[in-house]
């Protein structure tokens, strides 16, 4: 038989684990082929390479991010190939079952649940006696009717052969995201996951995995992310695993887990903050919400104060960078109540903080009773909700408004001084600096349109004085100091008008070159000759004093020069301060 197992990924730079596990686990009595797309190639482009493969059984692994265009892949193929046997297996497809059944006419059979042992056993039926009754955790159709058998034990990880290392796989492993288990299932029950679905937590062999690392760092892979649910609820494991990767990793190499913060020991912190190399490790961290009641409701234990200490402590380390989640819509958290958990968490100040909105998924307890809160929700994948009992569709598309710029402006880290100082010193809270300006944002029609990153200063820009913010001249000196900060080449024209003249500038530089000292050993240690100067540097007029600023955050008013050096080979810019006591100018 020729087979094939498919799946697509939301970006070309992932790779599903899935579909890998399916065929190293049947290899080598079937000879399994991969094939990968995005949800963004155009579906005749996917049906004309797979149908040009000549598969006689085609498998596709479905998610909430794939489903929709799977099935108009699965529609399309059978109508060309009526004899193609496809199967279809994964998350989105385990719960619902029947259901499924009659939405994908074209799907022969449905595997149900961990795919590993069914599939192969399934293949083995297609090709021989086609006694379909044997295979347990498969769904199909017999004679007009549905069956559905029931799965099997569940299987012993240690027995799974390794994903990791197939050939076809080498040479795109500095170019994607490896992703890598270490376990499955999740202690927790929250009721919005499918991890709660599974009681108990199996572990892989921990050697084995450790070889598999060595093997994916020695053939270039760069990004390494664990799918664990819960990479720390063992303690032991978990500091086993991070010594490991401490003690063996190759520079450039990132690695990134889903922890579970309030359960992390401060000791395990501090040996990471002494021991591991910065930017080894990558932490994502799911608040989801900070409202007490709102999380008995969905059963997820949280213990905030226990939250806050870890990621302050991985903070102030400066060696890992931390990724919080939350999710818009759970139970009888209303528009206020969300907005005190989205000031809760960014109070923390994560590297990023990603605000979601709730997905009913199949499957999950809060699906299962979506009328005890009135919830409505999206027909289709992911199934999102439109609202509940105490948030409308105003609120959400409102929340929606704030994860737009929270994302340019937060996420992106383009403007960091100056969102700090919005936040603080100008809005009552991080929330409503973001909502405000994401209502601006909407109103302007520019969520429909592209952008620059010039264009993102000036409609910052243009919404401040569009409400007469105050200290708009400190603002945008902060915007000023991020923007050239954030340059890796000289700009070749920023984005406002210079606040120096020709004359002005030339007499600065004049200075500068007869006494450098001005700008600190830093800036003579450069080397820098008056060509050099002219051609990798820009000056501009601040209205605070810049040093004092950056030795300490303080904004004291009183004007000063900045000059931005801008290193030739791409490595981003200095920046240096000359004070009024120095320069005739000011």
């Amino acid at each position: 038989m020729n087979i094939i197992i498919s799946t697509l990924n939301a970006k070309y730079i992932h790779t599903s684990l899935s579909i890998r596990y399916l065929k190293a686990y049947a290899q080598p009595d079937y000879d399994v082929q991969l094939a990968e797309y995005t949800i963004k190639d155009p579906i005749m482009n996917i049906v004309g390479d797979l149908y040009s493969k000549k598969p006689d059984v085609i498998g596709f692994s479905c998610y909430i991010w794939n489903i929709e265009e799977t099935m108009k892949v699965v529609a399309m193929l059978k109508k060309i190939n009526p004899e193609l046997v496809i199967i279809l297996g994964g998350p989105e497809v385990t719960y619902d079952v029947g259901e499924w059944l009659d939405q994908i006419p074209g799907a022969d059979f449905i595997v149900i649940g961990e795919g590993e042992v069914t599939f192969k056993a399934l293949l083995s039926e297609i090709e021989g006696a086609n006694d379909y009754k044997k295979v347990g955790g498969i769904a199909y159709r017999q004679d007009g009717k549905k069956v559905i058998q029931p799965q099997n034990g569940k299987v012993d990880l240690k027995s799974l052969p390794t994903p990791y290392r197939l050939e076809e796989d080498r040479d795109e492993l500095s170019k994607r995201v490896t992703y890598i288990e270490t376990s499955r299932g999740c202690p927790f029950s929250c009721q919005f996951c499918l991890s709660s679905i599974e009681v108990g937590v199996r572990y892989f062999d921990r050697e084995k995995i450790k070889e598999d690392i060595r093997y994916l760092m020695d053939n270039g892979a760069k990004t390494i992310k664990f799918v664990d649910r819960t990479f720390n609820i063992s303690r032991s494991y978990a500091m086993d695993m991070f010594q490991f990767l401490i003690d063996e990793h190759h520079p450039g190499v990132v690695f990134q887990f889903e922890i579970t913060a309030d359960i992390m020991r401060p000791e395990v912190i501090q040996f990471l903050n002494d021991h591991a190399p910065a930017g080894l490790f990558r932490f994502e961290i799911g608040v989801q919400s900070t409202n007490d009641h709102t999380n008995d409701l969905v059963m997820r234990r949280q213990n905030f104060e226990k939250l806050t200490r870890t990621v302050t402590m991985v903070k102030d380390g400066q060696k890992i960078d931390q990724h919080l989640d939350l999710i818009a819509g759970l139970p009888e958290e209303d528009y206020h109540s969300f907005r005190k958990t989205f000031n809760d968490v960014f109070e923390l100040r994560p590297e990023e903080m990603q605000l979601g909105f709730l997905k009913m998924l199949r499957g999950t307890g809060l699906r299962i009773r979506a009328n005890d809160h009135d919830y409505i929700y999206s027909d289709h994948a992911p199934y999102e909700i439109l609202g509940n009992n105490v948030l409308s569709f105003d609120d959400i598309v409102r929340i929606k408004q704030v994860e737009d710029v929270l994302e340019k402006y937060w996420n992106d880290h383009r403007m960091d001084h100056t969102t700090e100082f919005l936040v603080e010193s100008v809005f009552n809270s991080p929330f409503d600096f973001f909502q405000e300006f994401g209502t601006f944002w909407d109103e302007q029609g520019w969520s429909r349109i592209g952008h620059q990153l010039e264009d993102l200063f000036r409609r910052l820009q243009q919404f401040l004085s569009s409400r007469e913010s105050a200290d708009l001249k400190i603002i945008i000196g902060l915007m000023k100091l991020d923007y050239f900060m954030n340059q890796k080449y000289k700009p070749r024209k920023p984005w406002w008008d210079a606040s120096l003249d020709k004359q002005g500038r030339k007499e600065i530089y004049e200075e500068i070159l007869n006494k450098p000292e001005h700008l600190g050993s830093s800036f003579i240690a450069l080397g820098l000759n008056e060509k050099e100067i002219h051609k990798h540097t820009l000056l501009e007029e601040l209205p605070f004093d810049l040093e004092t600023y950056l030795a300490d955050g303080t904004i004291v008013n009183k004007p000063s020069i900045m000059l931005a050096y801008f290193d030739p080979s791409g490595k981003g810019s200095s920046i240096f301060s000359l004070s009024k006591s120095d320069s005739i100018i000011l």
